[in-house]
């Protein structure tokens, strides 16, 4: 019986943000400089319109009701974007064939976080598939161009070295993303939260306070 709860963790800020990070630093320092610049554009782009499609929702009442559809989901698009691209760049030295059979692998595995949070009710459908298809479109747009370019001769004691400490974020307490989603809408409208939450950001809210009791 799969475990929806961790699955969709692993989609969480407090793992999939350090390992974004690790793949940033793992073309930097084999000096991959068009594929670091490519992939902080097409992440950090794709972080941006997560962020903006909520603080939209939670501060002017954006999103598009017939849909259910209150903003991207974090989860689903980070796990989309990073997961496959971890298996991608770990086995750069493989063939074709292996790497991209990696990368499908990482988004099946994708589909399974984004299906964690609408069966935990964190997501409507629209929400969670709209998120994995920017992720993927993240993922596929870097992979297209690495494909066409040397492959860079990645540190494998830096890599070792990400994932241990991947490993100990795991256990950290999450990041309040929620909370500064608010925050940020209430400094840029001047008001407080103007969509009331939904059952499904209650539940996240709730959740967080469990975690981590700073959290609003």
């Amino acid at each position: 019986m799969l475990e929806w709860r961790t699955i969709t963790k692993i989609g969480g800020s407090t793992i999939m943000l350090p390992a974004a990070t690790a793949i940033a630093a793992w073309l930097l320092a084999a000096r991959a400089w068009r594929s670091f610049w490519v992939w902080c554009l097409l992440f950090g782009g794709a972080l941006l319109l997560v962020a903006a499609s909520k603080i939209a929702f939670v501060g002017w009442g954006i999103g598009i009701e017939t849909l259910d559809f209150k903003g991207f989901s974090g989860h689903a698009m980070r796990a989309a974007a990073i997961i496959p691209l971890l298996f991608y760049l770990v086995l750069q030295q493989q063939t074709p064939q292996i790497r991209l059979t990696a990368a499908v692998f990482g988004v099946c595995f994708a589909v399974l976080v984004s299906l964690s949070r609408v069966l935990l009710d964190f997501h409507s459908v629209s929400e969670a598939v709209s998120g994995w298809l920017m992720g993927t479109s993240v993922c596929l747009a870097f992979i297209w161009q690495a494909e066409r370019l040397p492959k860079p001769s990645l540190n494998r004691a830096l890599i070792t070295a990400s994932f241990v400490l991947l490993l100990a974020a795991s256990f950290a307490r999450p990041v309040p993303t929620q909370w500064l989603i608010e925050e940020t809408a209430q400094l840029l409208t001047g008001h407080a939260a103007m969509a009331a939450p939904s059952h499904r950001h209650a539940v996240e809210k709730s959740s967080e306070r469990l975690e981590n009791p700073r959290t609003p």
